[in-house]
């Protein structure tokens, strides 16, 4: 079931003559939900959405704020039947490393243009900083709030920020954002309505009120998304549906994947609504991918299907949509064959820091080792990781925040964050939706060096030379950090590294 970049279906409520050719008109064309995506050192993927159909997306950009004098289109205006909108995409190319450019996308009413600023080219050496959040949703009255529906656990303080609100107050302290997944939860729609959470509770608007929670979520995001790259990943709730079987206890119904609508299934709304740099990096999609930063190479993996095996879906890793989702590579094994052959190609002299990210984690103290652990990530991609010398894992799915030791099947680096020659394992899940936080099995694993499961918060990697990177645990009420851990790499010992670095 490869996905089609061709298909276009006409969403719900728009008409068929709200498709005709752009013709100068900005008539339901003004943009929304702006959002950015590396595409290499000289590129940038620009994104947004419109209420109808868009025959040319056209961008203007350039590097004066008054003159924008440079322009690039696209066809791609695509939907799915359930959808309220379109997306559009358009590539710039020809850009210039770590530069800030000024851009508009065609029918932009706003009176400023926008800004983002490119990739810093590989081998650059000077520090950086990236801000890391997974299984993040819509915060407000459609998700988390400061009051919850029975299953909403740990809502947020009076007063406090959300995690969204701690991104855009610190928006000036991150290159980019990561989000491997679980992204806006508008799947929770069939939970909240049940609990009461969401008044005037009907199966039959779901589709009104999944579009509702969705589009919530993105245009909270355009204030970060629009000034910088958004990378994500996937998720299990980017293809599920019914939660896990919810039940409605009051009715005595439990609902299954029967009311499944085609935006949250198969992950159709995601691979509507990004642009990664898969075209780049020689991988598939917004499934799995990686892009060069500076000093770091990032890779971004797809726990939920195409785990080696051959080709499967995301029952086989424990998880709880029940739903025919994927494969989406069209080879046996292609995931981790491209896994290979990327981190082969890394010259460490250029980017000595390989950090991955998958939705699943590798290690976690949590209650259900089979839907939280990823066992077959372990199998399948750990030996690799350590082969190519893979610094950093990042991991999200359990709601909790877990810092462990480096890591190599569950056996412990002795030496711990000097120098160790397993990766380092973080799962930070802990971003915040309407169903809250998980918590951990006490006492935790004996790989477990740092834990928390009642604050909300994201992670803030800072690359500070070639041979240090610390990980900081930001508490998104106040924005202190709650943990903080360096690691220390000697990458000189590593293949690739010559001499003169």
């Amino acid at each position: 079931m490869k996905p089609s970049s061709s298909l276009v279906l006409i969403p719900l409520g728009v008409s068929l003559a709200s498709t005709v050719a752009y013709n100068g008109s900005c008539h339901d064309h003004k943009p929304m939900q702006l959002r950015l995506a590396y595409a290499g050192s000289t590129g940038m993927h620009v994104s947004w959405n419109t209420f109808s159909r868009i025959e040319q997306p056209r961008v203007h950009f350039g590097e004066c704020i008054d003159h924008l004098d440079q322009q690039a289109s696209s066809n791609i205006s695509v939907t799915y039947r359930t959808s309220t909108t379109y997306n559009n995409h358009v590539k710039l190319g020809g850009l210039k490393p770590n530069t800030k450019y000024y851009y508009q996308p065609e029918c932009s009413n706003s009176t400023t243009p926008f800004t983002f600023v490119t990739s810093r080219a590989a081998g650059d050496h000077a520090p950086f900083t990236a801000a890391v959040v997974v299984d993040m949703g819509t915060m407000g009255s459609l998700g988390l709030s400061t009051s919850a529906g029975t299953g909403g656990a740990v809502p947020l303080k009076p007063g406090e920020n959300n995690t969204i609100e701690s991104l855009e107050s610190m928006l000036h302290g991150f290159d980019f954002l990561w989000h491997p997944g679980d992204i806006a939860h508008a799947d929770y729609w069939l939970k909240e309505s049940i609990q009461g959470y969401l008044p005037n509770f009907s199966v039959a608007d779901g589709v009104k009120t999944y579009e509702r929670i969705l589009n919530a979520f993105y245009d909270e995001m355009t204030p970060i998304t629009s000034t910088k790259p958004y990378m994500v990943g996937p998720g299990d709730h980017e293809a599920n549906c019914d939660n896990g079987g919810t039940s409605d206890l009051v009715h005595n119904i439990t609902y299954t994947d029967s009311i499944c609508m085609p935006g949250q299934t198969n992950f159709t709304g995601y691979r509507n609504h990004f642009r990664m740099p898969s075209v780049e990096s020689n991988g598939l999609g917004n499934f799995w991918y990686s892009f060069d930063h500076g000093m770091t190479h990032f890779i971004q993996l797809d726990t939920e299907t195409d785990l080696g095996h051959g080709l499967i879906g995301p029952d086989e890793v424990g998880g709880s949509e029940h739903e025919d989702s994927g494969p989406f590579g069209s080879k046996m094994n292609q995931q981790t064959t491209w896994l290979a052959r990327d981190l082969a190609l890394v010259d460490r002299s250029k980017t000595p820091w390989i950090v991955v990210s998958g939705h699943r984690p590798w290690y976690i103290s949590a209650k259900n080792k089979s839907s939280s652990v990823c066992l077959d990530c372990q199998d399948v991609f750990e030996p690799l990781f350590l082969n190519h010398s893979v610094d950093l894992v990042l991991s999200g799915h359990v709601h909790a925040y877990e810092r462990n030791a480096p890591l190599y099947n569950y056996q412990i680096d002795a030496n711990e964050l000097e120098n160790p020659t397993y990766p380092w394992y973080i799962t930070n899940g802990a971003a915040g939706h309407y169903d809250g936080l998980d918590s951990l099995v006490k006492p935790l694993k004996n790989y477990s060096r740092f834990a928390l499961d009642t604050v909300y918060g994201w992670s803030r990697l800072t690359f500070h030379n070639v041979t240090h990177l610390t990980h900081e645990f930001v508490a998104s009420g106040n924005g202190s950090v709650l943990d903080t851990a360096t690691l220390r790499k000697d990458h000189s010992q590593l293949r690739g590294w010559y001499s003169e670095h």
